[in-house]
This record gives C-alpha cells, sequence and structure tokens, in this order.
C-alpha cells in the first residue's frame, strides 16, 4: 500500500486553517489522500464524534465579547463557552471568540448568526470543528443585540459584557454609554425602571421576600440577635401618595414624641422619608438599572447621573456573562 507523503507547509497549511495541532493535521491529510478540503472534513467529523460524547458536559467558562459598528448605532455581546478556564484564557480562543463577534454584528439573532459563513463553514459547524481541535465542549451561549442611536460597551475582564443604548448621540456619549454598560455590568439590573414592573411580580415579590425575613426572625430571637426590619413595600411603584403621606405623618408623630420643635422638622423630615423610600424600594435597587445607585458616586442614582449629559436617555441595555 502506497504511503501517502505529506509536506510540513500542507500541514502548517491546515493548522493555520483549523487551528488544529500538528499531529492531527498530519493524520487527517494522511487520511484525506492529502486533499486540503477532505482533510478538513476529517477534522470536523472528528469534533462531531468529540461534541457528541461531551454534550452534557457544561461549559460554564469561557469569553465575554463585544462589537460595535463604526456608526455606534449597533451592537453585539456574545459568550463563546467552554468546559475550563484554562481554555478559555487561551489566546487563540480568545481570538476564535473575536471572530465570532466580528461575525455577529452582522446578524440580529443567534439562530442567524450560527448559520452565517465562517472560512466555508457555518459558525454552527465551526464551534463542532473547534470542540474537535481543542477537546471540549464550546457553544454560543448568549446572544445580545441593540440598536440605537448611540451605542456603547463594557466588558469585564472577559467574563461579563454589557451594551447600552442612549437616545441620541450628545457630547461624550462614548463615556456615558460607557459608564452606564459598566453599572450594569458590575449590578445586574434586569429591566430600565420600576415603571416597568408588572404589579402581579411585584405583589408575589413583596409577600416571599417578607416571608423569608421573618422565616430569619424566627432564628435571630431564637439567638437573642436584632431583628430584620420587615418592610411593607418593595418598590416605587408601591408607594402612591397615600403612602408617602402617611409615612410623612408617622415620621412627624415620631418628631412629636421625641419633643423635636416644629419649626427644625422641615430640616429632619426630608431625610426622614428619603430612608423611608430606600427602605421600600430594595427591589428597584436590585432589578432597576436607573434606580440604582451610581457606582461612581453613591450621591446619585443612575437617572441622575444620565441627567448631567444633558437631553438624553438610556434606551436599552443588555447584558450577558459567563455561567
Amino acid at each position: 500500500m502506497e504511503t501517502v507523503k505529506v509536506s510540513a507547509a500542507d500541514v502548517k497549511n491546515l493548522r493555520e486553517a483549523t487551528g488544529a495541532g500538528m499531529m492531527d493535521c498530519k493524520k487527517a491529510l494522511v487520511e484525506a489522500g492529502n486533499d486540503f478540503d477532505k482533510a478538513i472534513d476529517v477534522l470536523r467529523k472528528k469534533g462531531q464524534k468529540i461534541a457528541a460524547k461531551r454534550a452534557d458536559r457544561d461549559s460554564t467558562e469561557g469569553v465575554a465579547v463585544t462589537r460595535i459598528n463604526d456608526a455606534n448605532t449597533a451592537g453585539v455581546a456574545i459568550v463563546l463557552a467552554c468546559e475550563t478556564d484554562f481554555v478559555g484564557k487561551n489566546d487563540s480562543f480568545v481570538a476564535l471568540g473575536g471572530q465570532f463577534a466580528d461575525i455577529a454584528l452582522n446578524h440580529d439573532s443567534k439562530e442567524s448568526f450560527l448559520a452565517a459563513n465562517f472560512g466555508g463553514m457555518t459558525v454552527a459547524d465551526k464551534l463542532v470543528e473547534q470542540t474537535g481541535v481543542i477537546g471540549e465542549k464550546l457553544e454560543i451561549t448568549a446572544f445580545e443585540r441593540v440598536e440605537a442611536a448611540y451605542v456603547g460597551a463594557y466588558t469585564h475582564i472577559g467574563k461579563i459584557a454589557a451594551l447600552v443604548g442612549l437616545s441620541a448621540a450628545v457630547d461624550n456619549a462614548e463615556e456615558l454609554s460607557k459608564d452606564v454598560a459598566m453599572q450594569v455590568a458590575s449590578m445586574g439590573a434586569t429591566t430600565l425602571s420600576y415603571k416597568d414592573f408588572d404589579p402581579a411580580f411585584v405583589a408575589a415579590e413583596t409577600e416571599a421576600r417578607i416571608a423569608v425575613i421573618e422565616k430569619d426572625n424566627i432564628e435571630l430571637g431564637r439567638l437573642g440577635k436584632t431583628l430584620k426590619n420587615v418592610p411593607k413595600y418593595i418598590s416605587m411603584s408601591q408607594l402612591n401618595e397615600a403612602v408617602l403621606a402617611q409615612a410623612e405623618n408617622d415620621a412627624k408623630a415620631e418628631l412629636t414624641a421625641e419633643g423635636k420643635p416644629e419649626k427644625i422638622w422641615d430640616k429632619i423630615l426630608p431625610g426622614k422619608i428619603e430612608r423611608f423610600i430606600a427602605d421600600n424600594t430594595t427591589l428597584d435597587m436590585e432589578q432597576c438599572l436607573l434606580d440604582q445607585t451610581f457606582i461612581k458616586d453613591d450621591k446619585k442614582n443612575v437617572a441622575q447621573y444620565v441627567k448631567t449629559y444633558g437631553n438624553v436617555e438610556v434606551s436599552t441595555f443588555k447584558r450577558v456573562a459567563l455561567g
């Protein structure tokens, strides 16, 4: 049987095209009779076998990547996931994530992106091929797209990425969008404002949180420790005029009981109402971007910070992360 001769140049070319190891490339070329395209197919089939074996593995490591178009009017954030941190930090793996993000920028959905061309094969097929090359399950676990008058982004050490859309391309929009995207990445908001909440969701969440605190207080009481405050409300959406009026009356009653003269009440009451609102809007602080305390200035919330840039609003945002 005639032995197939494979040149070092052919091996090098196949390695550059696929990222596979030198020996894997040589074996593929030998199996394919030195046919370059068939060798790629050999490696792809190897990837399919490995992918099938590792289908039930968790791919919780990887890299989060963003791309913004030249006009700053559209952006994508994706996660290329793998199984181990070792692979996730590899330069060639990170570069692959960047290549995928370049392609993703031209697509509106994950499905369209996975079907897109990547060097003669689909993105989905490239993932399978690279699963064979790397030996770990690879997949796109997140795909988000934002379009707006101005789009900015922030990526935190390749593990969390955020996109922010602004209503106008104001002066210093790059700085504003990056700061807000950093807020999104850091604090994990799920919606823009408390005004977006469904009343039924807020009611159910209030009941659940009160139940948890009351359960904790039973144990704290048994241990003789200070009990947690049980809030009546958790969102600004619940604090209507009647609730705030009652809070003010309660505050006045406290000042009267403390013997504070009425002439200084106007200096004390605003702080008490502010504290009441803070204590009863914990859901907003956790989930509502504009209502969160700004991470770079705890004297402002995000909405107040955005206003310092003039006539502009945050119109949308998206966040992706490993895991």
